[in-house]
C-alpha cells in the first residue's frame, strides 16, 4: 500500500506522434480500453467522439472487487481544447437515469514539442471524492505506474495510427 499526501498523481511521457493525432485518440472512447494501463476498461457503450463539454460517454468495465465484476461508468467530459487538452469526470448512472458523479477526473494535457512529437500528461484528481465515497475505496485504486503504462498504450496507438 502506498500513501500519497497529494490528491492526484500524474506521469509524463513523450510520444512520437503530432498532438492532432494523440488528441484524436483520446476523443475516441473506442480507443479507450487499448489505453488503459489497468485492464479495467473492456468496451465503450457509446462510440462517439468527444466533441464537446458536457457530453456523457459510457465504458464498459471489469474489476475483480468490484460486487459485479462487470460494471458500466458514466464520463461527463469536463475539458476539450484540441489539442491541448482533454478531461472527464466518472461517475454511474443510477436505476432512474440520473447520473452520479464521485469526485475523480482523468486529464490529458498535451504540449507539442515538434511537428511529430509531443508531450503527454496523464493526471488522476480525487480531490473532489466526498468522505463518504473514501470510507470504502481507496485512492489512487491503482499503483502509480497505471498512468505510465497506459501513456506508453497511448504512445503505441499513436505511432501506429
Amino acid at each position: 500500500m502506498h500513501t500519497v499526501d497529494r490528491e492526484d498523481v500524474c506521469a509524463t511521457v513523450a510520444v512520437a506522434a503530432p498532438a492532432t493525432r494523440v488528441f484524436a485518440l483520446l476523443a475516441d472512447p473506442r480507443t479507450h480500453a487499448a489505453i488503459d494501463g489497468t485492464g479495467w476498461v473492456q468496451d465503450a457503450a457509446d462510440q462517439a467522439p468527444l466533441t464537446e463539454v458536457g457530453q456523457i460517454f459510457r465504458m464498459d468495465m471489469y474489476h475483480p472487487h468490484h460486487p459485479n465484476g462487470d460494471y458500466r461508468v458514466a464520463n461527463q467530459v469536463q475539458v476539450l481544447d484540441p489539442p491541448r487538452a482533454i478531461a472527464w469526470r466518472t461517475g454511474q448512472e443510477k436505476e432512474d437515469g440520473q447520473l452520479e458523479f464521485g469526485g475523480w477526473v482523468w486529464r490529458y494535457d498535451l504540449v507539442p514539442l515538434g511537428p511529430s512529437e509531443t508531450e503527454v500528461t496523464l493526471t488522476y484528481d480525487w480531490s473532489a471524492v466526498p468522505q463518504f465515497i473514501r470510507k470504502y475505496l481507496q485512492f489512487p485504486p491503482f499503483g502509480p505506474d497505471h498512468l505510465t503504462n497506459s501513456l506508453h498504450h497511448l504512445a503505441e496507438l499513436a505511432a501506429h495510427s
